[in-house]
């Protein structure tokens, strides 16, 4: 059983990406962004290039519209870096990535 701030990651009721706000005016921006920004911040911080398939929010927007708009909040991450990063750091907010 999940407590009530966190059940809804945990429900198939959850809304759907368009629902989120990663519908269509979102893949036009992602695309753009990783059109400018094609490699993994974290990759290359690890010394090797990897293609950038995510555009990640560095600090998890949760709904904030402001906050999934600031482009100044938004990173290129590869599928395996932005998968350890949301496994971790947006779901506990005390982890740092």
């Amino acid at each position: 059983m999940y407590c009530e701030e966190h059940k809804p990651l945990h429900t198939k009721d959850r809304a759907h990406a368009a629902e989120r706000g990663y519908g269509a005016k979102w893949q036009r921006e992602r695309r753009k962004f990783l059109e400018s920004n094609p490699f993994c911040v974290k990759c290359y911080e690890e010394g090797h290039i990897t293609m950038a398939t995510v555009v990640d929010h560095i600090v998890p927007h949760r709904g904030d519209q402001k906050l999934f708009w600031d482009r100044g909040n938004w990173q290129p991450l590869c599928e395996h870096h932005h998968n350890v990063k949301t496994m971790t750091e947006d779901r506990y907010v005390e982890y740092k990535f």
